[in-house]
């Protein structure tokens, strides 16, 4: 009996791949091989589509930022404050899309294409409020790293679940050492209205570099 036709594999396949071994066994796991494996290929083959293992976490560090809606960010009918609470907003759903996202986007370098055109959307905003090119670009950083933080918290919420809550049930029922935050806690502040109210202080002080 003849074999039947081969398959064809994408990078797409690849990178699909690779996000479900990352989700189901965790970073740890997702090497050339095991996708390889996973996809009935040998790895020899998987090289000719990624060299690494680092060209393969590049494209699926590019698969997360691929759906950004940088044309939005770059309306100049739209006020840019806005328009970086949108921006903002749209990469932190982005990273809770995928169990091990943030491990994947600080496992290296942001240097891929759409990780790029982030970083020049971001400075050409601030650039468009007079802000110095090197002011800008320490701001656009600094954006990336307040969504990066709040994404690390809400993954490490997600992991603690309902056992977590009930284990800080336990801890503090007896009198706390930490009253300031039992009491912040029992105000179950939004988390959504907490990061646009921190990234809106953030940018108050941009506010003031771009009039000096």
């Amino acid at each position: 009996m003849k074999p039947g036709p081969r398959r064809s594999i994408s990078q797409a396949d690849i990178v699909d791949a690779a996000f479900e071994i990352l989700e189901q066994k965790g970073f740890a796991a997702v090497s050339v091989r095991g996708v390889a494996a996973a996809l009935s290929l040998t790895p020899t083959a998987m090289y000719t589509y990624f060299p690494s293992k680092n060209a393969l976490l590049r494209a699926m560090v590019e698969q997360v930022l691929s759906t950004l809606d940088l044309d939005a960010a770059s309306d100049p009918a739209v006020p840019w404050r806005d328009r970086v609470q949108a921006l903002a907003a749209g990469l932190r759903a982005r990273l809770a899309e995928h169990t091990g996202a943030m491990v994947l986007v600080t496992s290296g370098p942001l240097d891929g294409p759409h990780a790029l055109a982030l970083d020049e959307v971001l400075i050409a905003g601030f650039r468009s409020e007079r802000m110095p090119l090197a002011d800008a670009a320490h701001a656009a950083r600094a954006v990336r790293a307040q969504v990066l933080g709040a994404a690390a918290l809400d993954a490490a919420e997600r992991a603690g679940g309902a056992s977590a809550d009930a284990d800080r049930a336990a801890l503090w029922s007896d009198a706390t050492a930490y009253p300031l935050t039992e009491a912040a806690a029992a105000l179950e502040l939004d988390d959504d209205a907490g990061f646009t109210w921190a990234l809106d202080r953030l940018l108050d002080g941009f506010a003031s570099v771009s009039t000096r």
